[in-house]
């Protein structure tokens, strides 16, 4: 029976001497006097094989080894394993493409993406998808036990719910679809058919011409959607819920992990009391944050990359931790649908809407929506739409809908600023971009 790496320290520990059968890659190969160390890698770790005679094997073929376990506190994870016997199951070609033993920090993006099959063997950055792995879960496991339904929606649509931008069309049979950049139209029905409260874990796609380290065309997208709410605040009370929750997670479960990136999670204790400013507010402490440094830049006139960064550390010094929700958005920066803020002048100019950003960057949008049928069409031409532009998303609202909001939290994003990674990149298993659909 199989055992992992993990495991034999603890077999060595409690004796008896039997033999234990491990399997995985060849990891490093080492001779010293006549002995050879082969260090054999699977998913739980490095385990150190010792044996006599020389095995006929080259790095990253995959072995089934039979040995006697034993304690030796300088071998990766304090013991090794006598080799007994040893079978290649698989060879690997002699020539390496890429370093899968290697420091990662000296080998370049590229490079590591133009590799991919064989750069997810190095434990580091396999490491990356472990944790991403906790966020999902954390995620989920949260929202059911808020009686939150997971619920899974097309990917082909018709059009899309923020307009026909930024939309990849897709040929179907006859017509022209479009990937989804979003669930929401389909959660939005699910709150209106009595569920109330759902989330999906899905890719969602946007046709941005973007290069840069914090964008990416397909992505995970961590959506909510909850009926009978008052306002964006209650969104946001939510979120810290989760963001809390799932911190708290990956402290548990992925010590080694965050070890490996040099990498740490906010106190969960510290979510709750992140503050939350208007845009307006924002822009004020983003300037004033601005101001105050050696190299002043120009005016900051939106939420931009650099006031993410500025309210993050103003948020930091003040708070304890690198997070702050920014709402009360200007109407013109959101979609028709965001529910107005009546601030009693005539007319709002503002909305329930709100962003989270964590550690410099934008980790979630969201906000209440309009749910009245009459209020929405009386929106439309005020943002150049007309009716039959968004008829399958009105009929939603012309038969009844709670008041109702939601968000979505860009896992990739998430994970980027949890370990400290330079580029969202490194947090996709398969990236994609203007430049990129391979493998």
């Amino acid at each position: 029976m199989r055992v992992l790496a993990s495991e034999i320290k603890r077999i060595a520990a409690e004796g008896g001497g039997e033999e234990v059968e491990v399997s995985g890659w060849v990891h490093r190969i080492r001779e010293l006097g006549g002995i050879t160390f082969v260090i054999l890698r699977d998913r739980s770790g490095l385990l150190q094989l010792v044996s006599g005679e020389k095995p006929d094997l080259t790095l990253e073929s995959v072995i089934r080894v039979r040995g006697i376990p034993a304690l030796n506190g300088k071998a990766p994870g304090g013991a090794e394993l006598q080799v007994k016997s040893l079978e290649c199951l698989s060879r690997a070609a002699a020539e390496l493409p890429y370093p899968v033993n290697g420091e990662v920090s000296g080998i370049g993006l590229e490079a590591i993406l133009d590799n991919r099959v064989l750069s997810l063997r190095n434990p580091k950055i396999r490491s990356i998808f472990k944790v991403q792995s906790t966020i999902i879960d954390a995620f989920s496991a949260y929202l059911r036990s808020q009686d939150f339904t997971e619920i899974k929606t097309s990917k082909l649509v018709g059009s899309g719910t923020e307009g026909g931008t930024q939309l990849f069309a897709v040929e179907y049979f006859d017509r022209k679809v479009y990937l989804a950049q979003s669930p929401q139209f389909y959660k939005q029905i699910m709150v209106a058919s009595g569920l109330e409260r759902v989330f999906e874990v899905a890719p969602a796609y946007r046709a941005e011409k973007h290069d840069t380290p914090r964008h990416l065309n397909e992505y995970v997208s961590l959506d909510v959607e909850m009926g009978f709410i008052e306002s964006e605040g209650d969104l946001i009370e939510l979120e810290k819920g989760l963001l809390a929750y799932i911190f708290g997670q990956v402290k548990t479960k992925n010590g080694d992990d965050l070890a490996l990136w040099g990498a740490d999670v906010p106190d969960p204790a510290l979510v709750a009391g992140a503050p939350t400013v208007s845009h307006e507010e924002a822009l004020r402490i983003a300037n004033v944050e601005a101001a105050g440094t050696a190299a002043r830049s120009a005016r900051i006139f939106d939420i931009n990359p650099e006031a993410e960064r500025r309210l993050c550390d103003w948020a930091g010094r003040e708070y304890g931790i690198e997070l702050v929700f920014v709402n009360e958005f200007p109407r013109r920066y959101r979609p028709v649908y965001t529910y107005p803020l009546d601030t009693g002048g005539g007319g709002a100019s503002s909305t329930m809407s709100f962003d989270a950003l964590f550690r410099g960057l934008e980790i979630t949008t969201g906000g209440r929506r309009q749910h009245d049928y009459a209020a929405l069409l009386e929106a439309l031409p005020k943002f150049g739409l007309k009716e039959e532009d968004m008829a399958d998303y009105l009929s939603v609202f012309k038969y009844g809908c709670p008041p109702h909001g939601g968000f979505a939290i860009g896992c990739e994003r998430l994970t980027q600023k949890i370990l400290g990674l330079a580029s969202v990149k490194e947090a996709s298993l398969f990236p994609r971009d203007r430049k990129r659909v391979e493998p």
